[in-house]
């Protein structure tokens, strides 16, 4: 994996987390966690829509980047699998900056963001533990269930989907962040 590829995986997560706290503060007079969606800061016809769509938009093409930079990386066609999966959720993700809400399309690319994303990292997950990574298959399947177990119960408990999408965000950004603590800290370490 080439540095640029590691260091946009490293970015990509704070590009769209910065573009949600900023689309979050910008809206605060009338944008609440437990009663809207995240995608309600890109709607159609908001002021500043852009900064979460655009921030969404590069968010995916760094990690798109990453990820196959990635692909290089992992040793088995199940581990290959989970990660074009998870490449298709980060399409999805671009899709989300693309098509706001508002549009037609919105709600299936926001549904295919989280379903392949997390398919995707799950799949990875398990071909990793094949490749014998034990503890970061475990994590990886932890981290998959506590997140669907707990954003269906935030689902179910608050009037917004925001709840439930951040425990899937931060799921995922968990994942990606273990994968590179462990994978990639010797790449990252300065040479003394």
């Amino acid at each position: 994996m080439k540095k640029s590829q590691l260091y946009a995986g490293i970015l990509a997560p704070v590009v769209a987390l910065a573009g949600i706290g900023v689309g979050v503060f910008l809206n605060r007079s009338w944008w609440h966690l437990t009663e809207n969606a995240i995608s309600d800061l890109g709607r159609l016809g908001l002021r500043y829509n852009w900064v979460l769509n655009v921030s969404l938009v590069i968010s995916a093409l760094l990690a798109i980047y990453y990820a196959i930079g990635l692909l290089g990386e992992v040793k088995n066609l199940i581990e290959k699998a989970g990660i074009v999966i998870f490449i298709v959720g980060l399409g999805f993700l671009a899709l989300i900056g693309i098509f706001p809400e508002g549009t037609s399309p919105h709600y299936y690319v926001s549904w295919g963001f989280f379903v392949f994303s997390s398919l995707g990292l799950l799949i990875a997950g398990i071909g990793i533990g094949l490749s014998g990574e034990k503890g970061l298959a475990v994590f990886t399947v932890a981290l998959f269930i506590t997140g669907w177990v707990l954003a269906t119960w935030a689902r179910n408990h608050f009037a917004g989907v925001a709840p439930a999408e951040f425990v899937g965000v931060f799921g995922i950004v968990a994942w990606h962040y273990t994968l590179i603590w462990k994978r990639f800290t010797k790449v990252l370490r300065p040479r003394g």
